[in-house]
């Protein structure tokens, strides 16, 4: 199985993540599969999660392992190119201070960022890597 992040399709915050992600990615080993979809819930819970546990968190499956909060946050800043792959410098901040800051955002994503059903806007020659997640319509604003 290829490194799959899951995450929240109704986030516009976790949407331009994944846009991030897109245009900065060193290569394209990353699928992305929407987390309330059949398949986002089903691989959730292969791992021991359950819709609840990813309301507040971004899942990413690697190499056989479920990371989450900002563990996932770092591991992804590995499959981008610099800049954006620094970020992996606030790996040396102590992980129970990185989840506080992360779960900060992560419960106030919606109210500072907003939220739309199926904000992703899945470019179509990407679409192989995308599974459970309903592209936008890109006429939508």
């Amino acid at each position: 199985m290829p490194p799959t992040l899951v995450f929240d399709t109704d986030c516009v915050l976790c949407a331009a993540t994944v846009r991030i992600v897109l245009t900065h990615e060193r290569d394209d080993r990353l699928h992305f599969m929407g987390a309330w979809s059949p398949e986002g819930l089903a691989l959730a819970a292969r791992y021991g999660f359950t819709a609840a546990d990813l309301n507040g968190t971004f899942l990413l499956i690697q190499d056989g392992r479920a990371l989450t909060r900002s563990d996932a946050a770092l591991e992804v800043a590995r499959h981008l190119r610099a800049p954006w792959r620094w970020v992996r410098m606030f790996g040396t901040v102590p992980k129970p201070l990185r989840d506080r800051l992360y779960g900060l955002v992560a419960r106030s994503r919606y109210r500072l960022f907003g939220r739309r059903q199926d904000c992703v806007r899945v470019p179509p020659d990407q679409r192989h890597r995308f599974h459970g997640v309903q592209s936008a319509d890109p006429s939508r604003p």
